[in-house]
């Protein structure tokens, strides 16, 4: 027995060290579907891990009692995935969810957690999700129907793959395409319980958590979290390190918004997509990028040319150092020039 007691304690000891020597080095702890990259004490950034479609990156704010989670992700199966693989980091339950913004992959999860947690988002973002119009919208459309397509293209790619590695991945890529396919089924829109205007101030412990609205941008629905003592803001796609969906979007607007962002005091960005990154220098590139895609469109709009091919014409090549998701090739997504001519054609004031 008291040898069976000492190898237990031993090995319980070994297993403390490895997980202590991991915390210590700050490497991205993997569960379930979501990596866990530790930004500070109590503080984390969820991403997938390959397993499966989860949509948005959730940062993860661990307070005394509770854990406050940014975005229930693309659907129920990503929220039930992200409130087990959480346990990997805490066991303290998740008692609020913020969405960051009303976009299907920031937001279809929130039917998990409402019986239990407080969904809190922006007016707007409870206005939009009370009602099934997000289901009917390109912006989520086009998450589902190109899937049968992309699929075979991928099989065929699988086909003549003779890279064991490779044709792995591929293989994992198709796997969850058609269980996205399977998973967007079961969503039922689940609107935030709880909304506000412009700010919400959450004392929990010693950690005070401001969530603002500071204007129209990458929606109209944009909420920022923001931690003063901890110097982070969470922005989900308002800004991200790469460029962001421009579809639903008011990108004159955004510029300002922007601004007023950069007023805050912070110096780690966590967005919705991307990775954590420090400063305001990319902030300021991506307000240049969008006045020159402003300004482009505009003009290109006037010459007569559809949004199709407007597309096609507008050369952001220049901000690729500071947003490297941009292509060497001239063009921009169709979509966010459509957004423009429709704004342009059709203004929408402010609610």
């Amino acid at each position: 027995m008291r040898v069976r007691v000492t190898l237990g304690f031993i090995a319980l000891f070994a297993a403390f060290v490895w997980l202590d020597g991991r915390a210590q080095t700050n490497a991205p702890i993997v569960s379930g579907a979501h990596r866990f990259e530790k930004v500070l004490d109590g503080i984390y950034y969820a991403t997938a891990s390959g397993t499966m479609n989860v949509g948005s990156n959730s940062p993860i704010i661990v307070n005394d009692d509770e854990t406050l989670v940014i975005d229930s992700e693309i659907t129920p199966a990503a929220g039930r995935a992200i409130a087990a693989d959480v346990k990997a980091i805490t066991n303290k339950p998740i008692r609020y969810i913020v969405d960051s913004h009303y976009h299907y992959d920031h937001a279809f999860g929130n039917q998990v957690f409402i019986a239990d947690a407080q969904v809190i988002g922006h007016d707007n973002t409870r206005r939009r999700l009370s009602t099934n119009e997000t289901l009917q919208q390109y912006t989520f459309l086009n998450s589902v129907q190109p899937v049968p397509a992309r699929v075979e293209a991928l099989k065929q790619r699988i086909a003549q793959e003779t890279d064991p590695q490779q044709k792995a991945t591929l293989e994992r890529q198709v796997a969850n395409s058609l269980a996205y396919l399977e998973q967007v089924k079961e969503v039922k829109v689940t609107p935030p319980n709880l909304s506000f205007d412009t700010h919400m101030t959450l004392y929990r412990g010693g950690r005070e958590i401001r969530l603002l609205y500071l204007g129209r941008g990458h929606t109209d629905t944009d909420v920022v979290v923001f931690l003063p003592k901890e110097r982070i803001v969470c922005t989900g796609d308002l800004m991200e390190s790469v460029v962001s969906y421009m579809g639903d979007s008011y990108p004159e607007e955004w510029i300002g918004t922007l601004e007023r962002l950069k007023a805050l005091d912070f110096d780690t960005v966590m967005p919705g997509h991307g990775v954590v990154f420090k400063g305001k220098t990319k902030i300021t590139a991506f307000q240049n990028y969008l006045r020159d895609v402003q300004t482009q469109v505009t003009a290109l709009k006037k010459q007569g040319l559809t949004a199709e091919d407007a597309a096609q014409k507008v050369d952001v090549r220049k901000y690729r150092d500071e947003l490297p998701s941009i292509r060497d090739a001239v063009g921009i997504d169709a979509a966010a020039v459509r957004r423009i001519y429709q704004l342009a054609d059709h203004p929408e004031p402010s609610r």
